[in-house]
């Protein structure tokens, strides 16, 4: 099922993003992360949508496929999406990478769905403390070990790149 909606690209702490209104949300098969098929300017592209915190969901734009579409800073366009099942697998961060490797949990890592990969490197990701993210490795390391398919008591709904969230809500500059 397409979704159609009209938004502008906004500026966020540097970074170019397109935030889909609630009702176009509301429509996705999910409060977490969704990964669409989508169309604006007659361009292609496969997205990434983050929850944004408050029922919402947005993406960020690469500087490439900005310019392609012929976009606009504050412009509205027309957006076309659809969800899909195709999960695109996520670039290891290296922390990560070497702890998996360390405790010997790449075949485990292996084992678990795309899916799962991103909301475990999300829930890892989602602190800016060093230190937080360091436990939240071990932590994965330690559920991966016993078995754990994904991470615990992890509210998917909350926007998890911290640079652009405080505590959980997408940070939208005025």
């Amino acid at each position: 099922m397409s979704i159609h909606f009209t938004s502008s690209v906004s500026l966020t702490r540097g970074r170019k993003i397109i935030k889909l209104p609630k009702e176009a949300s509301e429509l996705l098969p999910s409060r977490g992360m969704v990964v669409v098929n989508g169309l604006v300017n007659s361009i292609p592209f496969t997205g990434l949508l983050e929850p944004d915190g408050n029922g919402s969901h947005w993406f960020e734009l690469d500087e490439a496929f900005y310019d392609k579409a012929g976009l606009s800073i504050d412009a509205s366009s027309p957006f076309e999406v659809e969800p899909t099942d195709e999960w695109p697998e996520p670039v290891m961060p290296e922390d990560i990478l070497e702890a998996f490797e360390r405790a010997g949990l790449l075949f485990e890592w292996n084992q678990v769905t795309t899916k799962a990969h991103w909301e475990w490197l999300r829930w890892i990701r989602s602190t800016s403390n060093p230190a937080t993210r360091a436990k939240r490795i071990d932590v994965a390391c330690s559920k991966l070990h016993k078995g754990d398919r994904r991470p615990c008591c992890f509210d998917t709904s909350r926007c998890t790149v911290p640079e652009l969230a405080k505590s959980g809500k997408l940070i939208l500059d005025k």
